[in-house]
């Protein structure tokens, strides 16, 4: 598997997606993956808003989630189904500005996918929009996948047999995951200004039309369950 991190100009704030990375990339190759960085695509759906003082940034926070807890540096919340600090809000590289999440990912991903293949006659391609999260107890970033479209993300190894012969009962591969944390890695997450990669060769199975939460769990059975059993009690009250 490649992953060929793009250096483009600073994008925009209500500029088109479509455009830009025609600008910055002239070919796709067949089998290929588009990673954009969520915060570009939110900046061309205007999910930007002016930062005024905390009052206001905690507001919005707390709309922009189902639940939010107050920890010592952070907001802890649940959006998309997610746990993550302060519901995506990012303050890095915005100018002045916070930039909210997308507002549908996996919209964004499958109305950009169907552009690029038109102009690029292309018939297996995918598209995956990405942001940076936290695991507990492990320190820095590493990448996350808000939405994707075009390819399956889980591989499921469910009642296979491993190299002797005993059957899988609960193992899976979250790919788009897997993806968006090696497509981080050479974006970056500083200055480096690269909100577009492109991989090739990912052992991926191409697909039309993705099960937008094969990658969601039931609280209940999460492995972290018993550290957020007390999220929805503690949690804010709209």
């Amino acid at each position: 598997m490649l992953v060929r991190s793009i250096k483009t100009r600073i994008f925009r704030e209500n500029e088109d997606l479509f455009s830009f990375v025609l600008k910055h990339i002239k070919k796709l190759p067949e089998k290929s993956i588009l990673v954009v960085t969520s915060k570009i695509v939110a900046l061309s759906e205007k999910r930007a808003v002016e930062y005024k003082n905390e009052k206001q940034r905690i507001k919005l926070i707390k709309q922009e989630s189902k639940f939010a807890l107050k920890l010592k540096h952070t907001w802890l919340t649940l959006k998309d189904n997610m746990i993550m600090a302060n519901s995506g809000i990012d303050q890095s590289n915005a100018n002045g500005k916070m930039i909210l999440l997308p507002k549908n990912s996996f919209q964004s991903a499958e109305f950009l996918r169907k552009k690029l293949m038109q102009k690029f006659h292309l018939k297996n391609f995918g598209v995956l929009v990405t942001d940076s999260e936290f695991m507990p107890l492990r320190v820095g970033a590493l990448g996350v996948a808000l939405g994707y479209a075009g390819f399956s993300g889980i591989r499921n190894y469910i009642g296979k047999k491993d190299i002797f012969g005993r059957i899988f009962k609960f193992s899976r591969t979250n790919i788009a995951d897997s993806l968006a944390t090696s497509a981080v890695l050479c974006m970056g997450e500083g200055k480096e200004q690269q909100p577009l990669a492109v991989i090739t060769n990912a052992p991926v199975i191409f697909t039309k039309k993705v099960k937008r939460n094969e990658l969601v769990i039931n609280p209940k059975k999460d492995i972290y369950a018993p550290l957020f059993k007390n999220l929805k009690s503690n949690a804010k009250r709209k």
